[in-house]
């Protein structure tokens, strides 16, 4: 979906932005010029940007479980 008409970047490219390091809406007005004419984009931009990183420290949380078993010894 397009996000910013004025700049034709779609929330794809805020994902793959993200991936990338970018975590506030400087740096992906820096990056991608994102909310930069119009401003119209912003709000969604920013739930954008709110959501995928929830999403990535929930991934980090995954990853930071280990499950532990019981050695058994025979």
């Amino acid at each position: 979906m397009i996000v910013c008409v004025c700049n034709n970047i779609s929330d794809r490219e805020i994902r793959q932005a993200m991936e990338l390091g970018i975590t506030s809406m400087d740096e992906l007005r820096d990056a991608l010029g994102v909310a930069t004419c119009c401003g119209q984009c912003f709000s969604c931009a920013e739930e954008i940007l709110t959501e995928q990183l929830a999403a990535q420290a929930a991934a980090a949380n995954l990853q930071e479980t280990v499950l532990k078993r019981p050695v058994f010894s025979n």
